[in-house]
């Protein structure tokens, strides 16, 4: 298990959805930006699908869930900054097309590390988590070599090769990024930017009778969260004030586990590290 990164001069997270980025990595974001770092988040996706309320506006949603991921930004670090492909939530595609502007943020905002979805771990159920990861991989690649997207040339862009790929959400974890409690608060205070999100888009849960064998009571709002590849989050009713929430992340929270990967000439390691493998 690998420890801690060098502090990057820029880092660049993709996320699928506004909150993700949060959830995965806003300790480490906190972190690194807090010791100098320039800090981009990427949001695929406007996040239209984020409500349980079938007769939500969803032109409206898409405003205020931007303006709550940009609020999030500024709690995880004052300059950071927000870059947001606007693609429809639940509908995200790797294509070509979107993987050049993807590559393009990355020329734009030239990263020391990326940070993503892994589209490879198993079962995952969420099509925009997939594609995410996998966009986020395949322009990493295309921004890094010349011959791709030669369109961005004409804007006075060049390639750029980022020193490393770490992506979160895996099933086994080969790097930690240790953060501190100021780091945890401030991931703590980006996810709560996120009113939006106070309700579960889960489908509510009917709570056991009592009569039943073990029966436990209903919870009352519970969200777990950590920076973590194995973290579980979860609304189970309408959150009973930001105070509540606040605690149940803070006592949850840990150090974020993400699985290292950089992809060079074909292959794929599990972190690149340029001191020992030599920078091609």
């Amino acid at each position: 298990m690998r420890v801690d990164l060098p502090v990057p001069s820029s880092a660049l997270a993709v996320g699928a959805h506004p909150d993700d980025i949060e959830f995965e990595c806003g300790g480490t974001l906190a972190k690194w930006g807090a010791a100098g770092a320039a800090i981009h988040l990427l949001i695929c996706t406007d996040g239209s699908k984020g409500t349980w309320d079938v007769d939500a506006d969803t032109d409206v949603l898409i405003a205020r869930r931007q303006a709550e991921q940009r609020e999030a930004a500024r709690r995880i670090h004052p300059d950071a900054q927000v870059h947001f492909l606007g693609e429809v939530d639940g509908e995200l595609a790797n294509t070509v097309e979107l993987r050049g502007r993807v590559a393009r943020v990355i020329r734009e905002t030239t990263p020391d590390i990326v940070l993503g979805h892994d589209p490879w771990r198993r079962w995952r159920m969420h099509p925009d988590h997939r594609n995410a990861g996998f966009l986020t991989v395949d322009a990493v690649v295309a921004a890094r070599d010349p011959h791709y997207h030669r369109e961005h040339m004409a804007d006075g862009l060049t390639h750029h090769r980022p020193r490393a790929l770490l992506l979160f959400e895996c099933e086994e974890p080969d790097h930690v990024e240790r953060i501190e409690q100021r780091h945890v608060d401030a991931k703590v205070d980006a996810l709560l930017a996120h009113e939006s999100q106070f309700e579960t888009t889960m489908a509510p849960r009917q709570p056991r009778s009592v009569s039943e064998p073990n029966a436990r009571p209903a919870p009352t709002g519970e969200l777990v969260v950590s920076d973590s590849a194995r973290h579980s989050a979860s609304w189970t009713r309408r959150r009973e004030s930001a105070g509540r929430a606040k605690n149940a992340v803070r006592r949850f929270a840990g150090p974020v586990r993400l699985r290292g990967r950089f992809t060079t000439r074909g292959c794929t390691s599990r972190l690149f590290d340029a001191r020992r493998s030599g920078r091609p």
